[in-house]
């Protein structure tokens, strides 16, 4: 079955290169505002509306219309950026819109599942569908120097002729076509900085009651986690790939499991809860008692998989 022509309204001249890409941008949290600010100033007409009427007088005073309603913004451009607080919140808010030959990029945070649930539903309601995963803190956006980005998944057709327009407030990398995709990469991400912020956080706590001056120790501990986590990733990977996890290894599980004591002794000796580290040793421990005490510690990967 064809596909409905995007209903563009008069102001969407996305084919000649002396206009910018109309756009209707639901939702106006600290995110969404930081959008349509780096939208209007890389001159692309904007439609916004935000269910607290409030917020969008300064994005007016700026350039933006604004709709009455969430019906009236979708109503007014072919492209749809939605940027709400969690996916019921896009629901309620689409809920009863005709969206027929709309291109709709969500931006909102959800889980792959759910990512994968709303394009089904954009989908049959005739419309193109795009998920986003923004790896970056409104600060960063209109910021090209920031470093970031946007990952986006679902339609391939619909990013590469919007992908100019998606990539004017902050970087944009597809990466792929499954809906669920932008979600996972965007939440093991996150999963792996928080992982990184918790060994910090131990790391800060060991030396919280010495004469060790923390804004001195913070360059280190930088350092030293720069080095470390660049070659581990790669690694890992490659014998995720290659499924021999003895390839290159430096320092073997066992070697490694057997230096565990004298790092929960210290957190002991420093008063120090170990509860942040104590779950990935006993891992290590379980990986060893299988048999591995050759291997990287890669294999604490396949132990997480139910």
């Amino acid at each position: 079955m064809s596909r409905p022509e995007p209903s563009h309204s008069l102001g969407d001249m996305t084919a000649n290169p002396l206009h910018k890409t109309p756009a209707a941008l639901l939702g106006l949290g600290a995110m969404g505002t930081a959008l349509a600010r780096a939208w209007l100033a890389a001159g692309h007409p904007l439609t916004v509306w935000n269910r607290t009427a409030g917020r969008a007088g300064a994005l007016a005073a700026e350039g933006a219309s604004v709709a009455a309603s969430a019906a009236d913004a979708v109503a007014a451009h072919g492209l749809v950026i939605v940027c709400l607080l969690d996916d019921d919140s896009v629901g309620a808010v689409l809920d009863g819109i005709d969206l027929t030959g709309k291109d709709v990029v969500n931006l909102t945070t959800t889980t792959p599942t759910q990512a994968r649930e709303r394009a089904a539903w954009a989908t049959a309601r005739g419309a193109r569908y795009l998920d986003g995963g923004i790896m970056a803190v409104p600060p960063m956006i209109g910021v090209p120097e920031a470093g970031g980005y946007v990952f986006y998944s679902g339609s391939p057709e619909l990013f590469e002729e919007h992908r100019g327009t998606l990539a004017a407030p902050t970087g944009a990398r597809f990466v792929g076509a499954d809906p669920g995709h932008a979600a996972l990469h965007d939440v093991a991400l996150l999963s792996a900085m928080y992982g990184m912020f918790a060994g910090a956080a131990h790391a800060f706590a060991l030396i919280r009651k010495e004469e060790i001056d923390p804004a001195g120790f913070a360059p280190l501990l930088a350092e030293w986690l720069s080095a470390m986590a660049g070659p581990h990733v790669a690694q890992t990977a490659d014998q995720l790939k290659s499924g021999d996890y003895t390839t290159n290894v430096v320092s073997n599980l066992g070697m490694q499991t057997a230096g565990t004591p004298a790092f929960l002794a210290t957190a002991e000796q420093q008063g120090v809860s170990p509860e942040l580290i104590s779950p990935y040793f006993e891992l290590m421990r379980r990986r060893l008692a299988e048999g591995a005490p050759e291997e990287d510690l890669t294999g604490v990967v396949d132990l997480l998989l139910r």
